[in-house]
């Protein structure tokens, strides 16, 4: 197909979403909530889809490109349909293949085992809570919804009772995406994790959070890049890289530079797609390429003076944790920033995201050790992540954060999901 005939189709794909919407209201905002599952340290987001409607947990991914879900076992709907190929959905998700020749096809990743495979595209119903920011209201219901049907083998690995990964990366059928144009949303989403439960808005702020802090009046903004190199997972030629990369130039410990690794890992290669800071909820703790990790764990015992312990798995550096204090934003350990555009700008990572308790009296540096060959130079992972506010503003390519949200009094649990609607 001509390159200009794909256009046509993906516009009118955009079009088709927009119509596509049975609530006579439009919602403001959407929210859902979002579970720590313990034993595997996943985000479970709570969606609802089919007709019956049903529960179906959802993995967050946050450079995934789709929602899938497992077709093969006890999936029941009178309203899902398949995509066929040469559509105009086909068109928008960007497919580069036919299934029979019919139905289009679509990859479906699973980033926990690192294993992709072909799927079918579909269609159907999906639910979400409206939201004032405050409360969850009205359910809104979107009609043909996109999403991938998966494989029950690749449920392998997430937390027990998913049904399969929502993808929230930076893709046109993506859930961010498909919300926004099915209910004429503002293209923007953000994700507050926690420990225990969380919360994913989409559509914008206000983010209030008890009682009654509205942490979208105080964020920090940095560019989101693109990374012209998809870093995980299989991808079709010309569809965009899903994951999301900011331009971390530097890294402070108690407010010094850290030195001993070579800075040019920071940028990324555009060639050949490594370098560069990440942001995944794939993995549970922030994985810094081994040159890094070094320099980091080294300025982190320097600064803290704290003495060393022989390391606790996947971590590699521990220490005595018995006479470490305790502060409102976690232990009494030194300050971590990741510098972004500007001397200004970072990313402050407190004691409550630096370090874990591993057992009494025993912490580790909840950093990760990822080798020289690592695609990526850093890869904030979800640990890191948990009481802080990430807004991904898709329109003007931006992130705002927050850092510990402990500072103001409040955490990423705080949502208030008591309903307001009759």
């Amino acid at each position: 197909m001509a390159s200009s005939s794909k256009a046509k189709l993906a516009c009118l794909a955009l079009l088709f979403l927009f119509l596509a919407v049975s609530d006579a209201q439009r919602p403001k905002a959407l929210v859902v909530a979002v579970a720590k599952d313990a034993a595997t340290r996943q985000y479970v987001a709570q969606l609802r889809q089919r007709t019956p409607l049903v529960p179906v947990p959802a993995v967050v991914d946050l450079g995934g490109s789709f929602l899938w879900v497992d077709c093969d076992r006890g999936f029941v709907s009178s309203t899902s349909s398949p995509v066929r190929c040469n559509s105009a959905q086909c068109a928008a998700a960007r497919s580069g293949a036919c299934i029979n020749d019919t139905i289009c096809g679509f990859l479906p990743n699973n980033p926990f085992i690192r294993t992709s495979s072909i799927g079918e595209l579909a269609e159907d119903v999906l639910v979400v809570a409206s939201t004032d920011g405050s409360n969850p209201g009205p359910l809104a219901t979107a009609a043909r919804t996109l999403y991938g049907c998966g494989s029950t083998g690749l449920l392998e690995g997430l937390a027990s009772g998913a049904k399969g990964i929502a993808g929230l990366g930076r893709n046109p059928v993506a859930l961010p995406s498909q919300l926004a144009a099915k209910f004429s949303l503002r293209r923007r989403f953000a994700v507050c994790l926690s420990n225990t439960v969380g919360v994913a808005f989409f559509g914008g702020g206000p983010y209030r959070l008890l009682p009654g802090i509205d942490v979208s009046s105080s964020l920090l903004y940095t560019p989101l890049l693109v990374n012209p190199v998809p870093t995980t997972g299989a991808s079709f030629s010309g569809q965009p890289p899903p994951e999301y990369f900011i331009g971390v130039t530097a890294i402070q410990v108690n407010g010094k530079r850290v030195a001993g690794f070579n800075a040019g890992l920071l940028t990324i290669n555009k060639r050949t797609g490594r370098g560069g800071t990440r942001i995944s909820t794939a993995e549970p703790y922030t994985v810094l390429e081994g040159s890094i990790f070094r320099a980091v764990a080294a300025a982190f015992a320097r600064e803290s003076g704290l003495r060393s312990v022989p390391p606790v798995k996947p971590f590699g550096f521990c220490f005595d944790s018995s006479k470490v204090g305790s502060t409102r934003v976690g232990p009494g350990v030194p300050q971590i920033d990741l510098v972004l555009q500007s001397a200004q700008v970072f990313w402050r990572v407190f004691g409550a995201n630096s370090v874990v308790e591993v057992r009494a009296g025993v912490s580790c540096l909840a950093f990760v050790d990822g080798g020289p060959d690592v695609t990526s130079a850093i890869v904030i992972g979800g640990y890191q992540l948990e009481d802080n506010l990430l807004e991904f503003d898709l329109a003007t390519s931006r992130l705002g954060f927050s850092s510990s949200l402990r500072f103001r009094q409040t955490t990423c649990a705080n949502f208030n999901f008591t309903s307001t609607s009759p």
